[in-house]
This record gives C-alpha cells, structure tokens and sequence, in this order.
C-alpha cells in the first residue's frame, strides 16, 4: 500500500537545495502540503536569500501541490517559531517536522576558533530543538506528530576536522532518545536519519567524482519519508546512501560487576572481559542501565 501524506502538513528545514529540497518534494509527490523553510545562506551558514526556498515552492506547485516558503533561520527562536506559526497559519495544523537545516565550518580542534564551534551547535542541535519545540504542543493537542532529525557518520563515529559537527549531531540522537519517550503517549514519533549523499556540504570533502555521481541525495528521502509517515518507528537511526540503508544503534556490553570493593587494578584486570562486546545489546532508557547496575 502505498505511503501517503494527504492532509498532512510537512516542515522541511533547510529545503531549498540538496537534501532537504528532495525530501520536500517526495512529501508533495505524496500529497502533503509543504512549508519550505530556507535561510538560503552560503555552506558556512553567511548570508541569505529567500529565492531557494521560493523556487522549491514553485516546483512543488508544478506537482499540483501545496507549499509556502519561510526564510527564518532555525538558529533563532523567533525564526523557528515563525515556521511553525507560518503551518498554522496557512493549514491550521503541523504533523511533521523534518530538522534537516545544516551549516559547516570544519576544521582541527586545535585550530577552530570557539564562534564556530558554537554557531555549529546552534544550527544543527539548538535549531532541530527551536523547531520541534515549537511544533511540540501542537503534536500534543491532536495527539500525532512525527520528527524526522538529521544525523551524520561524523556525529556516530567521529571525523577528522568536523569536532563542532559531529557533537552536534550525536547531540541530536541524544535530543531523539528522550522525545521517544516524552512523546510516546501523545503518539509523537522521533527518529534520526544519517545521510551521506552528494550535496553543497559534501562537495569539497574530496570524494571521487564517480563515487559522488553515486550518492544522489534524492535516494535519502525514501527513509526519511518512511521515518515520517503514520506507521513509522520511534527512536531508530538509520544510515543511507547510494540506495543502502542500515540501522545505527547504541548497544552495551553485558559488563563485570567488580564489586564494593573495586580498585583501579581490579578494574584494568578485568578490562577485556568489560570491553567484550560479544553479548552487546540496546536498552531503551536509562532507567534499564539502572536496573542492570543494580541487580544481583
């Protein structure tokens, strides 16, 4: 069957190029009405323009689509608000919110200056918070709504040159682990994408142009759609590009209980067997590392 989003209300931040304009489109294709939000700024996150935004607006149109363009920065409150109330006010309603809105200023830790390290944070993990804040009640009062964040490779297993980066995005599937549960009863469902595809932010990293060709970022928004639709999971991360998908998870190993007594030596003795990851499984929460710590 299927996957529809007729009368449904889609945000996609970040939408007017690359990734997020492709997955606003498949949200038209499907039949959701469409807020394109686009600061329209360089990779680096300077300046702005509403044009790209505007011009997915029209393309969606020319599906026989709904759509709106917003030019507000997710890295303000107030910009993020507007997005949200820009839904509202044209639809009366938001059930889903894809934080895909990104900027990147890479280099070595010993090099990057701290305002970067800090307006990275601000754009991928404050800006996916401004926003799902904002559309949070909204989910509440007609008990749906779907969150779709954006991860990276380089937030899971770390890149060189991308420290602001890749902390902000493992921030986000920290951000996802708790919305699961706070939004469980209101049937809010949160989960994460990681996407390696060919886009403005990826041009420069010195991939291969046959490789590049390969990692078109339209074959990301099938997951995404997916992650986004009625029946979709919650809390799960999927990696995705050149048509392969494979799910992410955080896993523990089974552990050594030492005891009251433990010391630094009995630990370094029983290092291997602590770090032996055969037996290595998920748990849905804290409350479950706690429970395992503390039984017998």
């Amino acid at each position: 069957m299927a996957i529809s989003f007729k009368d449904r209300v889609v945000i996609v931040t970040g939408a007017g190029a690359g990734l997020g304009r492709c997955h606003a489109l498949e949200f038209a294709r499907r039949g959701a009405k469409v807020v394109v939000n686009d600061l329209g700024g360089s990779v680096d996150g300077a300046g702005g323009s509403s044009e790209a935004a505007l011009k997915v607006v029209e393309e969606i149109k020319a599906l026989g689509a709904e759509a709106i363009a917003n030019g507000a920065s997710v890295s303000d409150r107030a910009g993020a608000e507007s997005i949200i109330n820009d839904a509202i006010n044209k639809w009366g309603r938001v059930d889903v919110v894809v934080n895909n809105a990104g900027i990147l200023r890479d280099k070595s830790f010993a090099k990057m200056e701290l305002n970067d390290f800090e307006l990275v944070l601000k754009v991928h993990l404050l800006g996916s918070a401004y926003v799902t804040k904002a559309a949070w009640p909204h989910f509440i009062k007609q008990s749906y709504g779907r969150v779709v964040m954006t991860t990276s490779s380089s937030g899971l297993y770390g890149n060189f040159g991308q420290s602001n980066y890749g902390a902000a995005k493992l921030g986000l599937v920290g951000l996802m682990n708790t919305l699961k549960i706070e939004g469980a009863k209101a049937n809010i469902r949160i989960n994460t994408i990681a996407p390696v595809a060919a886009t403005r932010m990826t041009e420069n990293l010195g991939i291969p142009e046959e490789v590049f060709k390969q990692l078109k970022p339209e074959l990301i928004s099938p997951a995404v759609v997916y992650l986004a639709s009625e029946d979709a999971p919650s809390g799960t991360i999927i990696e995705a590009g050149a048509g392969y998908f494979a799910k992410a998870q955080i896993v523990e190993s089974k552990g050594v209980k030492i005891g009251q007594t433990a010391s630094v030596e009995d630990f370094a003795a029983a290092f291997e067997k602590i770090t032996d990851m055969t037996d290595a499984k998920p748990h849905a929460n804290g409350s479950e590392i706690i429970m395992k710590i503390l039984s017998p």
